[in-house]
């Protein structure tokens, strides 16, 4: 008898344990809700980027990438950010898909304008920069012919 109880115990503590880990990993990964607001961007590639996703200012993460979908009329990728409330960006923000080195992984990065008007809770940020196909340009530059060639 006394062996179930102590099993139960022992169960009962790996239980709250996995519990508490659950909760600190959800508390150190920003995936709960944040007070911000949220904006929207239209790219033609968005390689690299998906949910959770980081989103920079001058190198500080500042928003999360929350959801991205195909608008099937343009074929382009729409993305929805989520910004820390308290960040105010001009309405002639730009932003652009950013590799943080060659075998690094990508993030939004925020390069605001200098307009007085803010953008606002629900708006679309307009000038975008899509991803760069890193293999696609280095095929280019290898296979390319210069006309160098005396053939």
């Amino acid at each position: 008898m006394s062996s179930n109880l102590v099993e139960s115990l022992i169960g009962a503590l790996v239980l709250v344990v996995a519990g508490w880990f659950l909760v600190f990993a959800y508390d150190r990964t920003d995936m709960g809700a944040g007070n911000g607001y949220t904006l929207t961007a239209r790219f033609d590639r968005i390689d690299g980027i998906g949910v959770g996703s980081d989103v920079r200012l001058a190198g500080i993460k500042v928003g999360t990438v929350v959801d991205s979908v195909l608008d099937r009329q343009s074929f382009q990728a729409v993305v929805t950010l989520s910004l820390e409330e308290g960040v105010e960006l001009p309405t002639d923000t730009a932003i652009a898909i950013t590799a943080e080195g060659l075998l690094g992984g990508t993030y939004m990065n925020l390069l605001p304008g200098g307009m007085e008007e803010v953008l606002l809770d629900g708006d679309e940020i307009s000038e975008t920069q899509d991803a760069v196909d890193l293999l696609g340009l280095i095929g280019k530059f290898i296979y390319s012919d210069d006309g160098s060639s005396s053939n």
